[in-house]
């Protein structure tokens, strides 16, 4: 299968294309700045890559995103991207969860098969979600949460990883390092393909598991309002 990937959920951008080429299957990735800064450089690193390989998207069986959970700008543009090239192409989006990417990297890289896999979520938190390997792909065993890094529940015989490190205090097990790739995802879509979860570029969105990244200006002054009350004499 000809795919081209891609993840902006966390503070770094990642690409991969898998393609047949003449000499067999061939794999190119590459990596930028993620987050906000990858709503300019996305679409031209993505065209440089097929053109690295002589490829058009209209060479492309599928994408493939990192639907989240992330950063919500990374996961908007990111989504915003795949629906936008897949419609112009005519082409399905497989949308996968950024946490099974990291479940992958984290067996390719450790050789891991039971992975409580873990996001730094900032505001003090973290995103997770454990996932068992079968042999063929990954299954998620319970929801995607989102709490305190002290929170996290480590069931027997699986291990963290992620890119939870500075929580390491606070961690129940030592992380191992793990990131949700575009080598992951493509290692990921076909298994996904096979059990026909690709979809239409409208039925593409965004994993929000946080209602809301800010405080509205009302709110922060209430917060700082109750703040100053709990440090008055007798409060």
């Amino acid at each position: 299968m000809n795919l081209l990937a891609f993840d902006s959920s966390t503070e770094t951008l990642s690409l991969g294309l898998a393609w047949d080429a003449a000499d067999g299957p061939r794999l190119r990735t590459c990596e930028g700045e993620g987050g906000r800064e990858s709503s300019a450089s996305l679409i031209p690193a993505l065209m440089d890559l097929l053109a690295q390989a002589g490829l058009r998207l209209a060479d492309l069986q599928a994408l493939v995103v990192g639907r989240g959970p992330g950063a919500f700008t990374g996961l908007r543009t990111a989504c915003a991207v795949a629906q936008g090239l897949a419609w112009g192409a005519d082409k399905p989006v497989l949308p996968l969860e950024t946490l099974m990417a990291v479940a992958e990297d984290a067996r390719q890289r450790h050789g891991a098969d039971r992975v409580v896999a873990a996001l730094d979520a900032r505001m003090d938190e973290v995103y997770a979600a454990a996932y068992r390997h079968d042999g063929r792909r990954w299954h998620r065993e319970g929801p995607v949460t989102l709490g305190a890094p002290q929170a996290l529940v480590l069931p027997a015989g699986f291990v963290l990883a992620g890119n939870v490190q500075a929580y390491a205090d606070r961690l129940a097990a030592a992380a191992l390092v793990a990131l949700p790739t575009a080598a992951a995802l493509l290692r990921l879509a076909p298994a996904a393909w096979a059990d026909g979860e690709a979809v239409s570029p409208e039925q593409v969105q965004p994993l929000y598991v946080r209602d809301k990244v800010a405080q509205t200006t009302a709110e922060r002054e209430a917060a700082r309002q109750a703040a100053a009350l709990r440090q008055e004499p007798g409060a």
